[in-house]
């Protein structure tokens, strides 16, 4: 029952038909029946997760209602939760933080239920969820294929039925492309409609949570909770029309101008994504909205962009898992040599690689020549977005060139693994908003597309991913797994 639709379990709670400790006890036993096979969780909440269910029958029986009251949902190993540890997919050890991060602490307040730490690629860092310290995450819909990352063990839980909803982090597509690769519905904010206190830094200026669902509706529900300022992270604002949120419209697809990038529908598109894709261009436009095809010049540019700038602040936001301050000690014969072994034996072969080359490009001599070029190409490609949207309202792209590949099939090609995040870094680059829907299946695995607006346009995006819902079924699939 947990897996049902969020708002169907809304109203059962909400009528006194279902009660959070049920819910929260059947997510516990199929988190418990399942996931041997499917390595999604780093950390089951049961203590936690009953004492919060409990509390929120109360609340319901005294007839309060928000959204979220009741609900089991899924936390990405880096965010924060007071009294429980931090792992991040690392061998360097755990850290345990004082303090709840902000947008799980306004979900618990509003009653919602965290039931489970999900595994995730190291540090954020992956595509695949197969850079994780305590192994891989597989793919619900097959299990010989990757989830996607670096939510992949967020991702891979809901779309297992361990919860109703699951929160990630997104820098580069991180929640987004996990969900196109689960079947799932995902949101990336505009940069500062979430706060970011209590989410590990990887990229500061890259870094968003992510939310992760079965609908559009579910998101904008999950949202209105959520979204707002923070005076714990001063880059976080007020959403505009969030009041919207709650009860969400469909929105009118007539006269609706929708730009098809013909960057991202060009090349490299796998045969079965272009299909599904093309297949949602055509029912989008016999509701009357108006196919404008625009051009993103600068998004050949934006994964090399992306990997510039993101490992220049990985290389310094990680510079404080020495084994002093954060991580696992391991002893030495001086200072020197303690760092250089902790680190060298803490962290896994992905986050060295982006830590080496982060170093190097803010490294004297080189700044010019690769960080501040990049900060350069950022700007063209967030331009080329400012300009689309003169011409269109939305625009629609694939979540990925492909379905979810083969698990280790490119673990020794790491230039392949990052163009897996092809169509999910343009909008990081810009700081846009961009909504992951279910596009239908490609021999049996589901294939996502992406809705992306101007910024803070989350309400109009939402709505519009509502409306395609409408006349889908694609979000009601569910892998083949056992009863």
């Amino acid at each position: 029952m947990v897996n049902e639709c969020f708002n169907g379990l809304r109203e059962g709670l909400d009528a006194g038909d279902l009660s959070s400790e049920v819910l929260t006890r059947q997510s516990l036993e199929i988190m418990a029946q399942r996931d041997a096979d499917l390595g999604a969780l780093a950390t089951r909440l049961e203590e936690t997760s009953l004492a919060c269910a409990r509390k929120a029958d109360r609340r319901l029986r005294q007839g309060e209602r928000t959204p979220v009251l009741g609900l089991p949902f899924l936390l990405k190993d880096n965010l924060a939760l007071a009294g429980a540890s931090l792992g991040h997919g690392s061998r360097i050890g755990p850290i345990k933080p004082p303090f709840t991060a902000t947008v799980v602490l306004r979900l618990m307040e509003a009653g919602a239920v965290p039931v489970a730490q999900t595994r995730m690629d190291e540090f954020a860092m992956g595509s695949s969820g197969e850079h994780c310290a305590s192994g891989p995450t597989r793919n619900p819909w097959s299990p010989d294929r990757v989830p996607g990352g670096s939510s992949s063990g967020s991702a891979a839980g809901l779309a297992a039925g361990y919860a109703a909803f699951a929160l990630g982090s997104d820098t580069g597509g991180s929640a987004r492309l996990p969900a196109a690769f689960c079947g799932l519905s995902a949101l990336r904010p505009t940069y500062g409609t979430l706060s970011r206190k209590g989410l590990s830094a990887m990229a500061s200026s890259l870094d968003q949570i992510g939310l992760m669902a079965r609908s559009a509706r579910d998101l904008a529900s999950i949202l209105s909770v959520v979204a707002g300022s923070d005076s714990g992270d001063a880059t976080s604002t007020c959403l505009p029309r969030q009041d919207r949120l709650r009860n969400l419209h469909v929105m009118d697809l007539k006269g609706l101008r929708v730009g098809l990038p013909r960057e991202a529908l060009g090349d490299g598109l796998a045969p079965e994504v272009r299909r599904l894709m093309e297949t949602a261009v055509a029912l989008l436009a016999s509701e009357g909205a108006v196919p404008v095809e625009v051009s993103l010049p600068h998004s050949r540019f934006a994964v090399d962009t992306y990997f510039l700038l993101n490992t220049s602040e990985v290389s310094s936001n990680l510079a404080r898992f020495d084994g002093v301050r954060f991580g696992t000690r391991v002893p030495a014969a001086d200072l020197q040599d303690t760092l250089a072994r902790t680190r060298d034996e803490g962290f896994g072969p992905e986050v060295k690689r982006r830590i080496l080359l982060g170093a190097f490009c803010l490294s004297k001599g080189f700044y010019e020549a690769f960080h501040l070029k990049a900060l350069q190409a950022r700007t063209l490609v967030a331009q080329d977005f400012q300009h689309a949207f003169q011409q269109v309202d939305l625009i629609l792209m694939p979540a990925s060139p492909a379905p979810a590949f083969p698990l280790g099939s490119r673990l020794e090609d790491p230039r392949a693994m990052h163009l897996t995040d092809l169509h999910t870094v343009p909008q990081a680059l810009a700081g846009l908003p961009a909504l992951v829907l279910p596009a239908g299946l490609a021999k049996g695995l589901p294939v996502g597309l992406q809705f992306v607006g101007p910024a803070f346009s989350e309400v109009a995006l939402l709505e519009a991913g509502h409306a395609f819902q409408r006349l889908t079924s694609h979000h009601r699939c569910a892998p083949p797994l056992p009863a």
